[in-house]
């Protein structure tokens, strides 16, 4: 298990993906091992789910959008010291919004959100590939997600990593690894969340990455219950492309 930050950001950290079907959504990542939490209609409707290490808010809106978001107690403190560091927000809240939102870009066009802290929200509490003791990446008994595995990384394509690492320093971000082949890339995390940041043009979207000894097995399981996917690499590592367009990776360890 890595020594991991503490997270600056904030307190809570999700994944916000759009879909203009919130049920049909809902099916499909509850075959890849997540189940509903909360779910509501303002400010505008959405379901949050987990697989147990990985929170998702599946937010219903026609327009594509995804981003990874922090849930902020002291928002107005966060901000001020990001703007410090030379953060420039595209987006901020209006005087009258209830619940704050401001959204920024990594240097690669990866869409950041603060929004302030919403009761009931909490990590959950399952552990990440980060979290667990190594011994146990190899035993499937102890994967919180069963249909997947261990959730290992947001993938993010990036066009220079020195570049994205120095700007991820800034959002609290320590770098767990730093690898040259087979391309240049990273992991990294604040201590919630983690990103890896791939040098490459092999694929050109953010994707959600699970890792299991037992891969294969549960790509046939999924195969089974009608998920489509795509080999990258061999039967054993394959991409799945959910209905609202997310991309998801699944690699057998070892690979």
């Amino acid at each position: 298990m890595q020594n991991l930050p503490q997270p600056i950001l904030g307190e809570v950290t999700a994944l916000t993906i759009t879909t203009p079907d919130l049920e049909k959504s809902l099916a499909f990542y509850q075959k890849l091992g997540f189940k509903e939490l909360y779910r509501a209609d303002w400010p505008f409707p959405w379901i949050q789910i987990t697989d147990g290490a990985l929170l998702i808010m599946l937010r219903k809106d026609d327009t594509p959008y995804v981003a990874l978001t922090w849930y902020v107690k002291d928002i107005d403190k966060v901000v001020a010291d990001l703007e410090a560091t030379g953060i420039m927000f595209a987006q901020r809240p209006k005087s009258s919004d209830m619940v704050k939102r401001y959204v920024f870009q990594s240097p690669d066009g990866l869409n950041i959100s603060l929004v302030s802290m919403v009761e009931g929200f909490a990590q959950p509490a399952g552990p990440t590939m980060l979290r667990m003791e190594q011994s146990d990446y190899f035993n499937p008994d102890k994967y919180v997600n069963k249909a997947c595995g261990m959730f290992g990384e947001f993938a993010h394509p990036v066009k220079d990593l020195d570049a994205s690492l120095a700007f991820w320093e800034k959002l609290g971000f320590t770098f767990v690894s730093k690898f040259t082949a087979p391309y240049p890339w990273a992991i990294a995390s604040d201590g919630l969340a983690i990103v890896g940041l791939h040098q490459t043009d092999s694929f050109d979207y953010p994707a959600i990455t699970f890792f299991a000894a037992d891969m294969k097995d549960k790509i046939e399981k999924l195969k089974a219950e009608g998920i489509e996917y795509t080999e990258r690499g061999g039967s054993s590592s394959v991409m799945v492309e959910t209905p609202e367009g997310q991309h998801v990776f699944l690699f057998k360890m070892g690979m």
